[in-house]
């Protein structure tokens, strides 16, 4: 009897489509419930008082820097208590899931939007840098926002 992949395709499809499903709801919950925490009482007050200034200062330089500084506390309360963040995980991102990956990656995008010089690809350079992501890992970020399109 000759083979016939049909029922064996069939069955992974629908396979491949249950996990995919799966995933998806996952990400939906997460992009619900984003940085909720930053509307605790923990976290606000410090938000509130410094996301103006971050706004005014360019990612990664000495004034972001000092800026992150002055909202340590709220910093390390958000951390805590966000896995999209390498800093929630004692080996950053070697302890991540694609989720939180997928997740941190747009947080990233959107972070970038708050600033009047954001620019999402020399933030791939400083977060390669500041959170050891591999060259592997940088270049699917690159590629994925080459797909979205977005400028360089």
């Amino acid at each position: 009897m000759k083979y016939d992949c049909i029922e064996e395709t069939r069955d992974h499809q629908r396979s491949v489509r249950s996990y995919l499903y799966e995933f998806i709801e996952i990400l939906k919950h997460r992009a619900q419930h984003h940085d909720n925490s930053k509307l605790s009482l923990e976290e606000k007050p410090g938000f509130d008082e410094f996301t103006p200034k971050l706004k005014e200062s360019t990612y990664g330089t000495e004034e972001y820097k000092n800026n992150l500084e002055g909202l340590k506390n709220a910093l390390t309360h958000h951390y805590a208590n966000n896995p999209h963040h390498p800093e929630y995980y004692e080996n950053g991102i070697n302890d991540m899931t694609l989720i939180d990956i997928i997740e941190m990656f747009f947080d990233w995008r959107a972070a970038t939007e708050r600033h009047d010089d954001g620019d999402i690809w020399k933030s791939f350079e400083i977060n390669a840098e500041r959170f050891g992501i591999s060259e592997q890992l940088i270049q699917i970020f690159k590629n994925t926002a080459n797909f979205y399109e977005w400028k360089k």
